[in-house]
This record gives structure tokens, sequence and C-alpha cells, in this order.
């Protein structure tokens, strides 16, 4: 086999042409010989540079073309991005340029301007499928959820047994909040590639989320029982390392999605169902690090002693310890930094199910109750007296329920602000800021998409944080990550008017998502928190 080195060294008579490189190229490109490939297309394209006449256009073209295929098997996009912009230089034709070219914008967070560019595809050739494919992928991204909805029933239409695209299809009703057709779509993937793990899960997962309880557990029963174990290849081959997490359907888990996307290790995911009897030497062969996600101590009380005995039986490094998870109820946690010095803990009294207020409870008005277990606003309120609140207790007794002192946090200005930090490993990194005028403060639900100022704080905030938060703020942060004891979880706080820290919460169940199309300058400091958390990971997966 000529290697492209000797082609470089061929005497001018009889050496191949331009054509030939490309067709030489194709064939090291078709066996899987990918650098020899790149080597011989840039053979091809220096020949053709030098070439006065004789060289074809759109051999050039395709030789760019080509290249840049190669380069994208590499993960170099760059290069990549480089060619495809040449080819389309020589060749606007190349309507598979237009679509790869979207992908590489796509996989730079670019997420615009590949929509943009896979329009110009469809716009030169609108049956072209792949770019169809992929702009269903970009507007997902975007949050376009209805005309995702759209494309995809016209994708279905073509190739209706397609369960990609069924899963897909899923997916956007469950975002669309049309659950039914949801489970509809994800029951017919089932049928239609039983393989397919996720999409057993995702019956189950909805399911739940419809209060249909006997049909989630039904669904996530048959899912343990047909594929126990939901693996994710990594993006690499060989993984870098294998994750195995541990997963408890109808309790708190922390929220990896966006954590578990685009991995150079393989994750595999254990569901703990009731009675699982889990075979703990294959695991302990698939996994060089177990991550528990069980996160919610009160709503995973049964559940994490088995947790617990799993991740101790396997004998690997342990992220997020169940144990450690049983200590992080809301009434434990505000008792464990209750004394850290510049930081305001508001008392937090548990109140068993079914029991009213303890006697002699010296309580100041107003303060705040939730039902335990709850997140994200959920059963929470603030109650200006005795009666609201015995009211509040009565209405929720079936639950225990937490009493928690009320502190003012709002800023001088009238506004109220709440910070967001992960905990990964030794880092702190900033997640986000809401800013609004109640108490009760989720980002999501704040009117930030509308004020340029409050996203101009957020984005300082997430540039430099030590502009917001001092030494001493990072030093009772650092003190609590300690007395937490968890690898990897978050914090929602604040500041009072004296400039102390004021903790909302602290839990492993803080969500992290990269879906913010409207504040595209979160993105660097978002991917950031993913860059840690998988260092974090290898780090454990190596032992150190």
């Amino acid at each position: 086999m000529t290697s492209p080195s000797m082609a470089l060294a061929a005497p001018a008579t009889g050496t191949p042409d331009v054509s030939d490189m490309l067709r030489a190229g194709r064939e090291h490109y078709r066996r899987g010989e990918i650098r020899h490939a790149i080597a011989v297309f840039q053979v091809g394209l220096a020949r053709a540079a030098t070439a006065s006449i004789g060289v074809a256009v759109d051999c050039v073209a395709d030789l760019h073309a080509a290249l840049a295929n190669a380069f994208m098997l590499c993960d170099d996009i760059a290069s990549a991005g480089e060619h495809y912009k040449a080819a389309l230089r020589i060749a606007p034709h190349l309507v598979a340029c237009w679509c790869n070219l979207g992908i590489v914008h796509q996989r730079r967070g670019q997420t615009q301007d590949a929509i943009a560019l896979y329009l110009e595809a469809l716009r030169r050739n609108p049956g072209h499928r792949p770019s169809r494919t992929n702009l269903v992928q970009a507007l997902v991204t975007t949050r376009q959820f209805a005309i995702a909805r759209t494309l995809l029933l016209e994708l279905l239409g073509e190739t209706p047994e397609d369960a990609d695209l069924r899963s897909q299809l899923g997916k956007v009703c469950f975002e669309l909040g049309e659950t039914e057709d949801a489970v509809a779509q994800f029951e017919r993937a089932v049928a239609l590639a039983p393989g397919q793990a996720e999409n057993f899960y995702w019956v189950g997962a909805i399911r739940q989320a419809r209060g249909e309880q006997a049909a989630a557990q039904a669904a996530y029963a048959l899912a343990a029982q047909v594929h126990p174990i939901l693996r994710r290849p990594a993006t690499t081959s060989p993984p870098a390392f294998r994750a195995l997490a541990l997963f408890a359907p109808f309790v708190g888990n922390t929220p990896v999605e966006f954590l578990f996307k685009d991995c150079a290790y393989q994750t595999s995911i254990l569901s703990l169902l009731p009675g699982s009897q889990p075979d703990l030497a294959l695991l302990a062969r698939e996994a060089d690090v177990v991550v528990n996600l069980v996160s919610d101590a009160d709503q995973g009380a049964e559940v994490l002693p088995l947790a617990t005995a799993i991740a101790r039986s396997l004998g690997k490094p342990i992220v997020n310890d169940p144990a450690k998870i049983q200590n992080t109820t809301r009434d434990a946690t505000a008792l464990a930094l209750t004394d850290v010095e510049g930081c305001r803990v508001p008392r937090t009294i548990r109140i068993a199910a079914g029991e009213g207020l303890p006697d002699g409870l010296a309580l100041v008005f107003p303060l705040l109750a939730r039902q335990a277990g709850m997140h994200g606003g959920d059963v929470f309120e603030k109650l200006e007296d005795a009666a609201a609140l015995a009211a509040f207790l009565a209405a929720h007794a079936d639950h225990d329920r937490y009493v928690i002192d009320y502190i003012d946090y709002r800023s001088a200005d009238g506004f109220f602000r709440k910070y967001r930090f992960l905990f990964i490993g030794e880092e702190i990194l900033p997640y986000h800021l809401a800013i609004g005028d109640d108490w009760k403060l989720h980002r999501d639900a704040t009117d930030m998409g509308y004020h340029a100022w409050m996203q101009d704080e957020e984005e300082l905030f997430l540039r430099a944080p030590g502009q917001v938060f001092g030494a001493a703020h990072y030093q009772a942060l650092r003190v609590i990550r300690d007395r937490i004891g968890l690898d990897y979880f978050g914090i929602d706080c604040g500041l009072d008017r004296d400039g102390d820290l004021v903790v909302f919460e602290v839990n492993a169940s803080m969500l992290v998502h990269d879906q913010n199309p409207e504040f595209p300058y979160k993105d660097p400091y978002i991917r950031s928190i993913k860059v840690a958390f998988d260092g974090m990971l290898a780090r454990f997966a190596r032992g150190n």
C-alpha cells in the first residue's frame, strides 16, 4: 500500500493527477484510515494550487469537502469548517456542505447560525433529509418546539417506522405539554425498536409526571426488566472511563441530562426499584466510578440505604456518597450551618406528618412553610400569622412539613436577588442570578428577558463573581462545602443589606441546563460547569 508520504515523493512522470488523489483519499476514508485520507487530500489540494491548467474546479471543491469530512471525524471542527467554506466558495451548489457547515456551527454552540445554514441547504434542495433532521435538533436546542414538531411530522409522513424520529417527537411533545401524545410516541418507538432503552424510561417518567403512579410503576418495572441498565456510549472510542450512575424513580435525583451529554466517558444508569437485585459482579466490571444521583434526603429516605449498600459493595470510588445525602434534609442542613461566620441560615423546624406545632415554640411572623421533599416553590408559602400557619399545616398533614424563619433579603433598590453556585470538587462556580420583585424567586419565571440591566448584572456575576461575593463570602462558601461533604451540589443564596450571606437551600438536586437561547452570555460559564464535572469524574475514576 502506497503511503501519503510516498505519493509526495513520486516523480513527475506518471504522477497521479488531482482527481486520482481524490479517489485515493476516498479509498483511505472508506477503509477508516482517516489520517492517511487527510494527508492524501492535502497533497491533492497542494497540487491543484500549483497547477496552471487542467484541474477541474469541481474536483477541487470535492477535495475541500472530503478533507472537511475527514477533519470532522477527527473532531477538528475548526479545520472542517474552513474547508467546507472553501468548497462552497468554489461550488455553492454542494448542499451537503451547507448542511455539514451547519453541524460545525451547532457543535460550536452557534445554533442560530446553524439553523441559517440548514435553511440555505433546504433552499437549494427542499428534500435534503440530513438538513431536515439536523434542523430539528437545532430547533429543539433553541426551544422552537412547535416548528420542530411540524418538521418531525413531515419526516414521519415519509418514514413512519423510524423509531428515532418517534422518540424525538415524544420529547418535543413533552416539552409542549402534550404529555398524552408524548407517551404515545414513546410507546410506538418502544414497539418499533425494543432495543432502545431510553424510550422505556421516558414512558415511566411522563406517566409519573402525569400523576399516573400505577402506570408509571408498571412502565419502570418493564424498563428495568428489559433494560436494567440504561447505557449511553462515550463520544470517543475507547471511552476515557466508565461511570455507573444510581438512579431511583419516584424520588428526587440530581438532574444530569446536561451533565451526562456529549461525554468522553461511558455512562450506565442503574434504576433502583423495590426488590431489585442487580448483578453486582457485572456492575463492578463495568464501572470505574459510581455516581449516586439519589439526591433528595426526604423523598429518598427509603431507597438511600439500598443505594449506599450497592455503592459500597462495588468497591469503586463514589461521587456523592448516599450515606452523606441522608444528612442533607433542610433541617439537618440548617443545623449544620448555623454557626458559619458571616452567614445567616434561617431556623428550620421539621413537623412530622399528622403532628402540629410543638408546644412552647417561639415564632416570629411572617415565616415560611413548605412540604418536605418539594422543590421549585411548590407547596411553599409565606404566612403572616398563626392562623395561616395552622391552616397550611392542616392542609398538608399527610406529609412532613418545614417551618422556616423568613429573612428579608431585599436589596437597597427594592429587588430580590438569588444567586446559585455549584460546588464541584474543590471548585465553586457561579450558575445564575435571579432578580425579581417577589421574595419567591425562580430564574425561569422572572422578567429578566425584558430587562437588559438585569441581564448585564447576571453576566457580570457569572464573569466576575468575586466583584459581588468578597473574600469573607467565599470563606463561608468553603466552610459550607466542607460541612455538607458532598462532591457535587448547589447552593441558592442571597446577600442581605448588611452584606451577610443568606442561605436558602443547599443540596444536590439543583437543575443545571444549557437551554438558554435568550441569554447566550450564560453559555461559556455553563460549559465550564460541564468541564469541571467531567474533570471531577475523571479524577475519581483514576482514584485521585
